[in-house]
């Protein structure tokens, strides 16, 4: 199939900012590139499922959601497949053969595993179906033959163990499976997108995310109380840019032409970093050209996103395509794994025939 991308998410929520340099806005210019053939993006709500099981309505509702802000970002249907986990069950069947291949102690290991276990409080009572997800996210990866996986370097321990679910797979099977590779984001400030709040993770229950679908009010409102550097108390002293959550921001979202449009007084982020570091710069003047600069960078997806929700039954439709497109493409490779591990009964001819004359054999003696 050539070049092949399979990345996604978990519909728990919608999008926030987070999302978007992490991944999303990466997507849409692979997407665009030309240089991938096949592209999947996964609203994977199987694997939400594991740790919401309780609570099926807050993924069923999410879809939507998620799927709006693909649309909104720039995510084409035309040239990206966009599918449901759940609707390709091609899936299911592949990460149970595939479990065969990995011991328990591996997982355990995991340090993405270990490290979202410990963030659930999970440590005495794991869902099987939670500490399994590399198997899942092995069954996603290579039922699309996907070459490329976009992902955070937190994601590398995932992508590392499908793998080796592959070698271990066409070790055994002969050659079937493709070997995935990760690739990671181009700009150091895109891999980990810290709260508005300064902590490590965005998260829904912090209250410290921006979201893609937040109104431009909303947007002003969370930059205006964003942590900074706590020693920076007056216009005149010293700041520290390291840590501070406006200029990580910065790094991710501004360029040079902004400086221009917002705030000519500088020509770009570094001779702004220079003179805070120095004092004489306030947070209010910083945090007023972080504004403008997200501001233009959300207004086109909050207006994109409203077009779309004028007509939902359509995005649906979408979404169905997706699906039907993607299981035909799940299908062919479970009839090549099925073939490779000798299951395929009642398409191997050969097998059939054998065994009849086997038994007719024993009847003539």
């Amino acid at each position: 199939m050539g070049k092949v991308i399979l990345t996604g998410d978990r519909p728990t929520g919608r999008l926030h900012i987070g999302h978007y340099v992490g991944s999303l806005r990466r997507r849409v210019e692979l997407q665009n590139s030309g240089e991938f053939d096949k592209i999947f993006i996964m609203i994977a709500d199987a694997q939400a499922l594991t740790d919401n099981a309780d609570n099926p309505d807050k993924i069923r509702q999410n879809i939507i959601e998620v799927a709006l802000d693909y649309l909104a970002a720039g995510l084409d249907p035309k040239k990206s497949t966009i599918f449901i986990q759940s609707q390709v069950p091609e899936l299911c069947e592949l990460a149970f053969y595939y479990m065969n291949l990995v011991t328990v102690s591996r997982l355990q290991r995991n340090p993405t595993v270990k490290t979202e276990i410990q963030m659930r409080n999970f440590e005495t009572s794991i869902p099987v179906g939670f500490f399994t997800y590399p198997i899942s996210q092995a069954s996603d990866i290579t039922a699309f033959k996907a070459t490329t996986v976009p992902a955070g370097e937190d994601q590398e321990p995932m992508i590392e163990q499908a793998r080796e679910i592959v070698r271990r797979f066409n070790g055994i099977y002969g050659n079937t499976l493709v070997e995935p590779e990760i690739l990671l984001p181009d700009n150091a400030a895109c891999l980990r997108l810290p709260g508005t709040d300064g902590k490590a993770k965005m998260s829904k229950s912090l209250g410290n995310c921006i979201y893609l679908s937040d109104t431009a009010e909303e947007v002003a409102k969370r930059v205006k109380t964003m942590y900074t550097d706590p020693n920076h108390l007056r216009v005149q002293d010293p700041g520290n840019t390291e840590g501070n959550c406006v200029f990580i921001y910065l790094d991710a979202f501004c360029r040079d032409e902004h400086f221009a449009k917002y705030w000519p007084e500088y020509h770009n982020l570094e001779e702004v970093k220079a003179h805070y570091r120095r004092g004489g710069l306030g947070d209010v003047k910083v945090k007023k050209f972080l504004t403008a600069v997200l501001q233009e960078e959300l207004e086109p997806i909050r207006q994109r996103r409203k077009e779309f929700e004028k007509d939902i039954p359509a995005v649906y439709a979408m979404l169905r395509r997706g699906c039907e497109e993607a299981r035909a493409v799940a299908a062919q490779t479970l009839d090549e794994v099925r073939k490779a591990m000798r299951i395929n009964y009642f398409d191997d001819e050969a097998l059939i025939a054998e065994q009849a004359r086997r038994f007719a054999e024993q009847a003539a003696k």
